[in-house]
């Protein structure tokens, strides 16, 4: 199947590849199976797949550990190396394109002391839910890739 058509059957309308990537063909090996396995579980019992209910939480842990997936895929790159090209082909989009647009706006809100009003709040907490809503979708490909049941949607989900 073509990448392009991969983001496409999960949903993940958002990131747009360029045309020599869009259409190449892509085959997940062990080692990419493994990483998306890592990052899978990592992303399951996060924030970035589990509902915040308004009347607790914090908003600047959430944004924290949204940001995590960064060191955190990283990480998992590092340690599976270059026989995770498949994997890389996936997980570095999703962070450039879905999970960077986020957190670069609320850090910077962040330090400007948006968590200090209320309707700022309000409006992380939302933007967090269409976030949290496209990385269930990508749990659900790493799920795929690693060849697992895919335990997204175990428990009962704020909201839907």
């Amino acid at each position: 199947m073509n990448l392009e058509k991969w983001f496409s059957n999960f949903r993940l309308e958002r990131v747009k590849l360029g045309p020599k990537w869009a259409n190449a063909e892509i085959a997940f090996q062990s080692a990419d199976e493994d990483a998306a396995w890592e990052l899978y579980i990592e992303m399951l019992t996060r924030i970035v797949t589990q509902p915040l209910p308004a009347e607790s939480g914090d908003e600047k842990t959430a944004l924290d550990s949204a940001y995590s997936l960064f060191p955190i895929t990283r990480e998992v790159l590092r340690r599976h190396g270059r026989a995770t090209i498949e994997f890389t082909k996936v997980a570095i989009p999703v962070l450039n394109q879905v999970v960077r647009p986020f957190t670069a706006k609320w850090h910077k809100a962040s330090l400007a002391g948006a968590f200090g009003d209320d309707d700022k709040c309000r409006e992380f907490r939302d933007e967090l839910v269409t976030l949290q809503n496209e990385l269930r979708n990508y749990n659900r490909m790493l799920a795929e890739i690693a060849g697992v049941e895919d335990l997204t949607d175990l428990e009962q989900v704020e909201g839907e």
